[in-house]
């Protein structure tokens, strides 16, 4: 199986693994320090193959590599 790879706005290479339809992993490849990040899966699109590199970006935050990601909200909290 493989994995979509896209270049951040820093030059980081990150691939996108697609864990659930509502949850991705962005995990850095090829010499990218920075961390693993769970981010929430764009509700538009089920593959990542689809996405272009500035959406994928998005999905990392405005801040480059190691961005922010969503929080879910809790199914507890009213």
């Amino acid at each position: 199986m493989g994995y979509r790879k896209f270049t951040d706005r820093d030059g980081h290479q990150w691939e996108v693994h697609d864990r659930t339809r509502s949850e991705w992993e962005l995990v850095p490849v090829g010499g990218n320090p920075n961390r693993e990040l769970r981010v929430e899966a764009p509700g538009y699109e089920a593959d990542p193959f689809e996405l272009s590199e500035e959406e994928l970006q998005r999905l990392l935050g405005d801040t480059g590599g190691g961005g922010t990601t969503r929080k879910k909200k809790s199914p507890f909290l009213d």
